[in-house]
């Protein structure tokens, strides 16, 4: 496992695991609005916020429990942390990370081929396959190439998100603010949406473990994790405020995103934003690609060989991602979003949040518990 600085700076000790959650988070749904449509919208415009608010809350709080609870393990892989959590039930998550890995990946290579297929105009392979070279490019490198990647395609994400924001104003502003003003009270369905959103993306808090070797005290994790929770979700509020110009017919499209972009009439910015949206699918891509390679290094220095070189983890990802772009391929990214989410959201409540806010907690406040690292078998 690669060891973390030797003075690590306040970017890598605060900021870094938010952006890196962030990452994994934003993939093929929320970068392009097909999620937000899907958990958000239907709860109005105050529904969808507060649900919103309430999944950046749960974010915030689990995110600092797993990340004082891995260091505390000395565990920076999801093998290693859930051996130290749940024991020999460790397998139950590995089982729910394969399907959550195959489902995610599939809606990435869906919406890379949706936005290569409406913006460029090519072929519907063309999107999944580039995306595919690059997360495997990426993921080649290891930690420190991904985490490279992380912070400049955060700058990146932020930046054309907040143009989005000012340009949505300046292009149909009046008609958010209607959609505000005349909007219903919340549903009362706002909370389940909030909580099923929240439920299957805060896995992402196991997937960046590897790059958590930067926190250098209890204190480091849960400043980390509490900022992470509204790093994650800023993006995903700017969007869905420019959503509610055209509520709640907007809710209907495939591509929210690309829907917007044409309201707004500038060519330039549709063709960046769209090419943004691809840089976010590479990061949340590799993060998850990332997250088993490290799994599988770690198991493979326990028995005293070699960390996995280039190579090796570049198999690894041509193997994963040459399956999951097949079932992008014959299920869609609507579906995949509607169905597979909402039974991941269960999954990982049993086999993760759960586990975490009982026995990770008592672990953690247990008197005799002290720092220790994880050994594999």
């Amino acid at each position: 496992m690669t060891a973390g600085a030797a003075n690590p700076n306040w970017f890598q000790r605060f900021l870094l695991p938010g952006f890196a959650l962030k990452a994994v988070i934003i993939g093929g749904g929320y970068a392009t609005g097909r999620e937000l449509a899907e958990y958000f919208v239907p709860s109005g415009p105050w529904g969808g916020l507060a649900a919103m608010l309430l999944a950046t809350g749960i974010w915030s709080v689990v995110a600092a429990l797993t990340f004082a609870l891995a260091r505390q393990l000395g565990t920076y892989d999801y093998r290693a942390f859930f051996k130290g959590l749940l024991g020999p039930a460790w397998v139950a998550f590995e089982a729910a990370y394969i399907v959550f890995v195959i489902l995610i990946l599939a809606v990435f290579g869906a919406a890379a081929a949706a936005i290569g297929a409406a913006t460029f105009g090519w072929p519907e392979w063309a999107g999944s396959a580039l995306l595919a070279v690059a997360i495997v490019a990426v993921t080649a490198w290891g930690t420190g190439a991904v985490e490279q990647m992380f912070k400049y395609v955060s700058i990146l994400l932020y930046t054309v998100y907040g143009l989005f924001l000012i340009l949505a104003l300046a292009s149909f502003g009046g008609l958010i603010g209607q959609g505000f003003a005349a909007a219903p009270p919340p549903s009362a369905g706002w909370m389940a949406g909030g909580i099923t959103y929240a439920s299957y993306n805060i896995v992402g808090a196991v997937v960046i473990l590897p790059v958590l070797r930067h926190l250098t005290s209890q204190r480091d994790a849960v400043v980390a994790g509490l900022i992470a929770g509204p790093l994650s979700m800023l993006p995903a509020i700017l969007f869905f405020v420019a959503m509610i110009a055209f509520y709640p017919a907007i809710g209907a499209e495939t591509l929210p995103s690309d829907f917007l972009l044409r309201q707004m009439k500038v060519p330039g910015f549709h063709i960046l934003f769209q090419l943004m949206i691809l840089a976010a699918l590479l990061e949340s891509g590799a993060g998850a690609v990332h997250a088993i390679n490290e799994r599988i290094s770690g198991a493979v220095e326990s028995r005293g060989r070699p960390a996995l070189g280039a190579g090796a983890r570049a198999l690894i990802g041509a193997v994963i991602l040459t399956g999951c772009m097949f079932v992008a391929g014959e299920i869609g990214l609507v579906e995949l979003i509607a169905s597979g989410y909402r039974f991941l959201a269960w999954l990982f409540l049993a086999v993760f949040v759960v586990p975490l806010i009982t026995l990770g907690t008592w672990r953690m406040l247990r008197p005799s518990s002290a720092p220790r690292r994880e050994v594999l078998p």
